[in-house]
């Protein structure tokens, strides 16, 4: 359990100021409304995208926003609510990469405590072989593993999904995999 800043200063139910407290029959810090008694929980993001495979490749969206602009990752991004993951999925890999998929299974999930974020990554395949650069992507590209560009990866998460790819791969079984990654990396620039 980590110690988080509440951003929140005013409650969003009635605009009045909030304190940082622990309610009664809670054990941890929450912002709580002073006038109408309003308990906000500042909880995890979750992120889901999807590991596309294209006959013997992968496809990779090279970032045209920050944070981690200009490096390559796999199409993901924010859970929007009424999605279950796996349409996150497929939506976060259409806006990213303008690419229709049919998932295969859960592939990947990591836990980054230190950024509250939860990354789920789908197993999926190219529908159509069609792909292009999304809104926030500058560039989308298929790559066989020895042209991995492994040294302008955005995100550790990116990097361990892409090793546990190639890896299964040449046993042709794609167990769920299930790690957290304690603390932040130190990133390479490119």
């Amino acid at each position: 359990m980590g110690s988080f800043k509440y951003p929140m200063k005013f409650c969003s139910t009635c605009s009045a100021p909030v304190t940082v407290k622990v309610p009664l029959g809670d054990n941890r810090p929450r912002a709580v409304c002073d006038a109408c008694g309003a308990i906000h929980y500042d909880n995890p993001k979750v992120v889901v995208g999807c590991l596309v495979v294209a006959g013997s490749s992968v496809l990779l969206c090279r970032r045209g926003i920050d944070p981690r602009s200009g490096f390559w990752t796999l199409p993901a991004g924010y859970l929007e609510k009424g999605e279950t993951t796996e349409q996150g999925a497929v939506r976060e890999t259409w806006e990213e990469a303008r690419a229709r998929v049919d998932i295969d299974s859960l592939y990947t999930i990591f836990d980054l405590p230190y950024i509250s974020q939860i990354y789920m990554f789908y197993r999926a395949r190219l529908r159509d072989g069609r792909f292009s650069a999304g809104e926030e992507t500058v560039e989308a590209r298929v790559f066989v593993e020895r042209d991995i560009p492994w040294g302008e990866l955005a995100f550790p998460v990116v990097d361990r999904t892409l090793e546990h790819y190639f890896r299964d791969r040449r046993n042709d079984e794609f167990p769920i995999r299930s790690e957290s990654i304690k603390k932040r990396p130190i990133r390479r620039q490119p």
